[in-house]
C-alpha cells in the first residue's frame, strides 16, 4: 500500500512570466499591466484596484503600497522594502514575494492561491478573514501572524519564526505548522486541523490543558 503524505503539501507553481517584460515605472489605481517589469515606485503608492498580469516587481522601496482590491495573476515581487503593503480584499493567483523586509503586510479578506512568501523580515502579516489554498512560508521572521477567522488549505510554514499567533476562529485543512517556531498562540483550541510536532506539543501542553478546562499542579 502507498504511504499517503499527510498533510498533502501546498500545490504552488513558479509565476508564469514571459522572457521579455516592458519596463514600466510606476503604479496607479485601476492600472492594467500586461508583461510588465515593475522599476519605480513613489514612496506612497496608490494601486488600490490595480490588476497585473505577468509581472515582475523589482526592488522597489516605499513607504506604503496599497493594493487594495488589486488582482495579481503570476507576479514575482523581489526584495520590496516597505513600512506598510496594504492587499486587502485582494485577489492572488501564482505569487512570489522573496526577500526584503515589511512593517505590515496586510492581506485581510485576501483570497490567495498558490501563493510563495520566501526569505522575509515581517513584523506583522495579517490574514484575518482571508480565504487561502496553497500557501508557502519559508524562511520567514515574523512579528505577529494574525488570522483570525481565516480559512486555511494546504497551507505550510517552514523555517520561520514568529513571536505571536493569532489564531482565534481559524478554519484549517491540511495546515502544517511544524516547520514555525511560534513564542505563543493565542488560541489553542483552534488549532483543530492544525499539524505540528511532539516538540511544539510539548511546548504548549499547558495551554492545550487550560483550553480543556484542566488544572495541571505540580
Amino acid at each position: 500500500m502507498n504511504r499517503v503524505d499527510r498533510p498533502a503539501p501546498p500545490r504552488i507553481a513558479a509565476p508564469d512570466l514571459p522572457d521579455e517584460l516592458v519596463e514600466v515605472e510606476g503604479l496607479s489605481a485601476h492600472a492594467d499591466l500586461l508583461r510588465s517589469r515593475i522599476v519605480r515606485l513613489d514612496a506612497v503608492t496608490d494601486a488600490s484596484h490595480a490588476a497585473l498580469t505577468e509581472c515582475r516587481v523589482e526592488a522597489p522601496v516605499v513607504d506604503r503600497l496599497d493594493l487594495l482590491g488589486a488582482t495579481l495573476v503570476d507576479v514575482e515581487v523581489e526584495g520590496l522594502r516597505a513600512a506598510s503593503l496594504s492587499g486587502r480584499e485582494a485577489r492572488l493567483r501564482r505569487v512570489r514575494i522573496t526577500g526584503g523586509r515589511i512593517g505590515t503586510l496586510d492581506l485581510a479578506g485576501a483570497e490567495a492561491d498558490e501563493v510563495e512568501i520566501r526569505g522575509i523580515r515581517i513584523d506583522y502579516l495579517s490574514l484575518a478573514g482571508a480565504r487561502v489554498e496553497d500557501l508557502h512560508i519559508v524562511d520567514c521572521v515574523l512579528g505577529t501572524l494574525d488570522l483570525p477567522h481565516a480559512v486555511l488549505s494546504r497551507v505550510r510554514i517552514e523555517e520561520t519564526r514568529a513571536d505571536e499567533v493569532d489564531s482565534r476562529g481559524m478554519r484549517s485543512d491540511g495546515v502544517d505548522f511544524r516547520g514555525l517556531d511560534a513564542v505563543s498562540f493565542l488560541d489553542v483550541a483552534a488549532l483543530r486541523g492544525v499539524t505540528i510536532s511532539p516538540w511544539q506539543a510539548e511546548q504548549l501542553a499547558a495551554s492545550f490543558a487550560a483550553s480543556l478546562g484542566i488544572d495541571v499542579r505540580a
